[in-house]
């Protein structure tokens, strides 16, 4: 018998892996991706994470989550200009997830079942915080959590800050408001009402505080020179806004005009109709494409009967009659004066025109800087020139609204607790961000946006409340909308698409691991990944794979 004969009837072992006929340039790897909702949240919320806890039902670990970020999310529900989700990925499809409708109904429940956070011990450091407003509060109470001592001294009657006398009631229930001010205070809070701050080293001094953090509001009116023959007949917006939360109702007049083009002068305008006036317009030197409000605000105040005259500068008021000068607008938002002229009637005109804040207090701190508008001048840690001095919202150069002074009140109260402790918060490494184009949705199921019911126009006659909320039902299918971008929720697409099964599931909240002995770089788990949660990393010299083994090939 030759020897080619012989070597025939050699026995195989069926088990053996050999790497031939597949190279590898690539293998896939879990990442974790940075939703778009949660980079363009202010307040800097996990989102993601907090809709993921919805989604199953898990109401109070979404206020968990929510909360460790936004003490206030009952009212961040409502007043939020909601970027999150003009940013979400889903609004390419069929219409953004409402995340503020669902943080409103998770903020309601945390209400209602008095739902608090634990509080670390006491560490012996105490901080002085000067204004209760959506920065100051937001600041207390995170140091508050960490175990410090905090006191909140606030100018006003109440606090609150603008939320309280610039927000209307029909947009901030007072109740909702109070409520959450009130968690503050369980945290052990001490806020002092009708406490001016004149000497803020004085007072931290006399108060024996470890650091100060410096929270004003913007309350003060911005005024521009307009002749006016009867000045009983012109009103600040925030005067107005201010009286009409203590239930008081200022003298408008039927006609009322509003001169200003912000989220101010549309709540201004808004709250003249309900205190009476039958015609209420806004004035604004631009036009609607570059006006600062917010486009849903603007839109609300037209659907209750306000009317807009755009292009348009006041010059003179005399009696009833208010002169404006047309402009002219380029593509830019550059505004020019025409030189024609247009006589308007009103009983009354609300300068609505921004605020700026009251520092002189501050003039004589050693080592503080102020920028050119007032506003304090801080570092990347929210200190000022003057070591122990925080600030934040209003008072510094920063974007004015409730959920951007939240956000900073938490970065703050980060920063001064590392200070307190002898060291210094650095922000986490940002990871990448996931595009809508990232995503692989070759199938998705339509699930339009549950929407909120509004009070009817008609209606509108008092300040109560007009979006109306969500329910658990509406709440669930909204939360579970989400496409849960950048991030794995488990679905099992790679493990059913992998021809190799190199894919191992490590069960519920654990993911899945790779077998790299096995995976052959197909790239079938990469595309079947609907959330992109999977990348394919290069490798830095082909690999050679070892395919099934025969044994398994014939099973």
């Amino acid at each position: 018998m030759s020897e080619a004969i012989r070597d025939i009837g050699h026995a195989v072992n069926l088990d053996e892996r050999h790497a031939v006929g597949v190279v590898r340039s690539s293998h896939p790897v879990y990442v974790d991706l940075m939703p778009p909702c949660n980079d363009a949240c202010p307040a800097g919320e996990n989102i993601q994470a907090w809709l993921d806890h919805a989604r199953a039902g898990d109401w109070h670990g979404a206020w968990q989550v929510m909360t460790a970020d936004n003490p206030f999310p009952a009212i961040h529900g409502r007043v939020c200009y909601h970027p999150c989700e003009g940013a979400c990925n889903r609004g390419s499809l069929d219409g953004s997830v409402s995340i503020h409708a669902i943080e409103r109904y998770i903020g309601d429940l945390g209400n209602a079942q008095g739902w608090t956070v634990a509080r670390a011990p006491a560490t012996g450091k105490k901080v002085l915080v000067v204004g209760a407003g959506p920065s100051g509060l937001s600041a207390a109470w995170h140091l508050a959590v960490r175990g410090h001592e905090v006191t909140i001294l606030e100018a006003g009657p109440i606090a609150g800050g603008m939320m309280r006398f610039a927000i209307p009631a029909y947009r901030l229930p007072r109740d909702i408001l109070a409520r959450e001010v009130a968690r503050v205070e369980e945290l052990g809070v001490r806020i002092v009402l009708n406490h001016p701050v004149t000497d803020i080293l004085a007072e931290q001094r006399a108060g024996g505080y470890d650091a100060v953090y410096l929270a004003i509001g913007a309350q003060v009116g911005r005024h521009v020179d307009i002749p006016a023959r009867d000045a009983a007949r012109v009103m600040d917006a925030l005067d107005l806004l201010r009286a009409a939360s203590q239930g008081e109702k200022p003298l408008l007049g039927r006609r009322v005009a509003i001169y200003g083009g912000g989220n101010t002068a549309m709540d201004a305008a808004r709250t003249a109709r309900r205190l009476g006036a039958s015609d209420a317009m806004i004035i604004y030197r631009r036009d609607a494409a570059h006006m600062p409000a917010h486009a849903f605000e603007a839109q609300e105040a037209e659907e209750e009967g306000i009317t807009f005259k755009w292009l348009s500068s006041i010059k003179d008021m005399t009696g009833e009659d208010i002169t404006v000068e047309k402009m002219a607008i380029d593509d830019k938002g550059k505004v020019t004066p025409t030189g024609e002229y247009e006589s308007l009637k009103a009983d009354s005109l609300v300068l609505a025109l921004g605020q700026t804040t009251d520092v002189d207090f501050l003039r004589g701190v050693p080592g503080l800087e102020f920028a050119p508008d007032g506003t304090l001048i801080v570092g990347e840690d929210m200190q000022t020139g003057h070591p122990g001095l925080f600030a934040g919202g209003d008072v510094t150069p920063a974007t004015r609204s409730v959920t951007n002074a939240v956000g900073l009140g938490k970065h703050a109260a980060r920063h001064i607790d590392a200070w307190l402790n002898g060291t210094r918060w650095e922000h986490p490494p940002r990871h990448p961000l996931v595009s809508f184009d990232d995503l692989h949705l070759p199938i998705f199921d339509d699930a339009l946006k549950a929407k909120q019911v509004e009070t009817p126009i008609e209606q509108r006659t008092g300040f109560q409340e007009v979006m109306g909320g969500l329910t658990e039902a509406e709440a669930l299918h909204e939360a579970g909308r989400c496409l849960s971008c950048g991030n794995c929720y488990e679905c099992d697409n790679c493990y059913a698409a992998c021809p190799e099964d190199a894919i191992t599931k490590l069960g519920p909240g654990l993911g899945y691991s790779v077998n790299l002995s096995l995976c052959t770089g197909c790239r079938a788990c990469f595309e079947q990944c609907p959330c992109h949660a999977i990348d394919m990393v290069p490798e830095s010299a082909p690999v050679a794979v070892a395919g099934p083994s025969l044994s398994e090939a014939v099973q």
